[in-house]
């Protein structure tokens, strides 16, 4: 298997937006909604992608989800991604689920999102 080197970051990242360079807003990056809801304001580290992590966070700026984004062909082709960075080591739910693909990452791809707290995923619901 074929393994991706260089995701994950051994710096922590804050509970505010926004998070420091390399982050950068992906609505600045992509033509993508600044607020995308059940995922919240989203940054990602340009060189991480297309796995991310994406940071979410929510209309008050606060941390809420981890967002990860593998392309499904990568997964069934034996890429893993190991290591990955994570916003907080707090993770209270993780849902998955298929994406068909939107602008920064085209190919269909796996949302992994690790939610922050016992309310993240309803302060990113909207």
């Amino acid at each position: 298997m074929l393994a991706v080197p260089g995701l994950a970051h051994a710096e922590s990242v804050p509970e505010d937006a926004p998070p420091p360079a390399p982050y950068a807003k992906v609505s600045e990056l992509v033509p993508l909604p600044d607020f995308l809801p059940g995922l919240g304001t989203l940054f990602v580290d340009p060189a991480t992608l297309p796995a991310g992590p994406f940071l979410g966070y929510d209309r008050d700026g606060k941390l809420a989800a981890t967002i990860f984004m593998t392309p499904i062909e990568d997964l069934q082709g034996g890429t893993s991604y190991n290591d990955l960075a994570v916003g907080s080591n707090e993770v209270s739910s993780v849902d998955i689920y298929y994406n068909a693909g939107h602008p920064g990452v085209d190919k269909p791809h796996a949302h992994v999102v690790l939610f922050h707290g016992a309310d993240a995923k309803s302060r990113v619901a909207e």
